[in-house]
């Protein structure tokens, strides 16, 4: 069956993404593994932690938004092409194209002109990039000794960055043509950062050991 495609209109350019799509009448999918632990394990070990007086009240994750800038779509649009189809296949949504805002002609800049993508995933999506994230993606960075906990931002939201596309097991590294970074931002509903600490850290969230990052 031939591959179909469908095209991500900007005002500039035109870019294509690959794969089939699942038809509007395709089956539910089964609800996502993290989904499930966050109702029967994570949610009572914050009540138990925090002394919440109700289950709403509990800190949950909200999205998680990932973002791929290319700087050298300036000179070659194809750069985009690539990122946008690597971002699909990454995180199986498709992603939308980020346009310049603004023109700057040193660095040969126009106005809408394509210079990366983002993608948010939300609900069954997030929570299976989550569980991919945390238990293939994490240890496959280059001398990983667990992620830092001074990422976050004071209001219960964790961004890092990655700086190589190809820890991700979906992306062929025959086939990358540049290696790329992107960043992660997990968005989160807690109030302070020590609720959101305490919300990823029981999804399995691989942070460094307190001692390491005191060291």
């Amino acid at each position: 069956m031939a591959k179909q495609q469908q095209q991500v209109k900007s005002k500039k350019a035109e870019f294509s993404l690959e794969g089939g799509r699942l038809p509007e009448n395709s089956p539910k999918a089964p609800d996502a593994r993290l989904a499930k632990i966050y109702k029967e394990n994570v949610v009572p070990a914050l009540m138990k932690k925090f002394n919440y007086s109700s289950v709403m009240q509990v800190p949950k994750l909200h999205k998680i938004v990932i973002n791929m800038g290319v700087g050298a779509a300036t000179q070659d649009q194809k750069i985009v092409q690539s990122a946008v189809t690597e971002m699909e296949l990454i995180t199986g949504q498709r992603p939308a194209v980020t346009l310049a805002k603004e023109a700057i002609s040193n660095f040969k800049l126009r106005v809408n002109q394509p210079i990366g993508c983002r993608v948010t995933l939300r609900r069954a999506h997030m929570y299976e990039f989550l569980d991919r994230f945390i238990n293939i993606v994490a240890p496959r960075i280059r001398d990983f000794r667990g992620l830092s906990d001074k990422s976050f931002d004071g209001r219960g939201n964790y961004s890092m960055g990655i700086k190589e596309q190809i820890i991700f097991p979906e992306i062929d590294v025959d086939k990358v043509s540049k290696i790329r970074g992107m960043d992660v931002t997990f968005v989160t509903t807690a109030q302070t950062d020590e609720e959101a600490y305490a919300l990823l850290k029981e999804f399995g969230f691989p942070f460094r050991k307190q001692q390491e990052t005191a060291a």
